[in-house]
């Protein structure tokens, strides 16, 4: 069982994320935050209370005024533009900590006066920097009009990036990305895994089926494993929802079958019971991969991002390097060949354990509040 350190609750802090509208891993890991801040209010740009949990609603949540466009928890990312000027709407009250949880525009939240910011950055704004081609096309009418706007989200996000003190991130690959783009160094404390949720366990039609658990948007690449295992023909099985879920069910066949969005017991009992987790697409970190090995069950992954430093090649997945349908293939055929040790599989994944997430996250805060009593 995970232990918060003393510290945290001497911090007058603000809780800050990009928008509450689904329980992914950015949220999983902001419940580890209010969880260990119980007090702190959420700062964030849309809140769909009945989309998130019980110990996220249980704070003060203060929405910004994109809140009261009606019907923006659906379709709020054609709003893109307007979340700059959004997030720094805030006039927040004095604290010692300001604490964003970042994929978009959080980390530009404008902290009061004396706080200091430190941002768990997941990756510098997504649909500026990086996933053109998947949300907009190579070329086309979307990708000309998007090209202006794009830009000047890049600048704000650059400097807006100058308003956290200290940087921490969820991987190697991220860490990169923000030298680039921002010139910034980050920490690298690796996001938490409920390791004593995701466990193996009972699974009476255990190896029937492999899995996919995944939001179903564009980036993800789901449709390349569906066409692989078209190739296949064993069965797919994929939980999730998303915008693009309609069009990718339509051309499935008969053996890949969508699952539509499922219970954490439910996801937990399809990890144990599946032959390997299949992760298409390239992720900032891959909390699912982890999940999937604390169960312990192998995974076959797409060879870039930030997988690369959770499965070990040959002992806990298998690697395909090409985003194709037939590497994918040739990928689930060699991890067939192999006989997979689930006891090493499941200590890997006890790496992850939050535990080693909150240690990390305590000092890169400490030595962000130490850095301004010296100055």
């Amino acid at each position: 069982m995970a232990t918060f350190p003393e510290n945290w609750s001497r911090w007058k802090t603000l809780l800050v994320h990009d928008w509450l509208t689904g329980m992914r891993g950015g949220e999983r890991v902001l419940e580890w935050l209010c969880r260990g801040f119980p007090h702190a209010p959420i700062y964030t740009l849309i809140h769909n209370r009945p989309a998130v949990s019980d110990t996220i609603n249980a704070h003060p949540i203060l929405s910004s005024p994109l809140q009261r466009i009606p019907g923006i928890e659906r379709h709020y990312r054609n709003w893109l533009p307007l979340f700059p000027a959004a997030i720094e709407w805030f006039r927040p009250p004095p604290a010692d900590l300001v604490l964003s949880t970042s994929h978009c525009v959080a980390k530009g939240f404008r902290p009061p006066p004396g706080a200091r910011h430190v941002c768990y950055c997941f990756t510098p704004m997504r649909y500026a920097w990086t996933f053109h081609d998947e949300y907009l096309g190579r070329r086309g009418w979307k990708r000309r009009l998007a090209a202006p706007v794009l830009a000047r989200l890049r600048a704000w996000d650059r400097a807006a990036s100058a308003r956290v003190d200290r940087f921490v991130t969820l991987s190697q690959h991220v860490r990169e990305r923000i030298r680039r783009f921002y010139g910034r160094d980050a920490e690298v404390v690796y996001p938490p895994v409920e390791t004593d949720f995701f466990t193996p366990g009972p699974a009476p039609d255990a190896g029937a089926y492999d899995l996919i658990v995944s939001a179903l948007v564009p980036y993800k690449r789901v449709p390349l494993a569906v066409r692989a295992y078209g190739e296949l023909g064993f069965p797919l099985r994929i939980a999730g929802d998303g915008t693009e879920r309609r069009r990718w069910e339509r051309d499935a066949p008969p053996n890949v079958r969508f699952l539509g969005r499922r219970s954490d017991e439910e996801i937990r009992a399809l990890y144990r019971g599946c032959r390997f987790l299949i992760f298409p697409g390239e992720e900032d970190f891959g909390i699912v991969p982890v999940e999937a090995m604390a169960c312990g069950r192998p995974v076959v992954a797409f060879g870039q991002g930030g997988v690369r430093e959770s499965v070990i090649a040959g002992r806990t997945g298998e690697f395909f390097d090409a985003p194709d349908a037939a590497a994918l293939a040739a990928a689930v055929r060699r991890a067939a060949a192999r006989a997979w040790n689930s006891g090493e599989i499941r200590a890997r994944a006890m790496e992850f354990a939050p535990q080693r997430f909150l240690e990390g996250l305590d000092r890169a805060i400490r030595a962000g509040l130490e850095e301004q009593n010296e100055s």
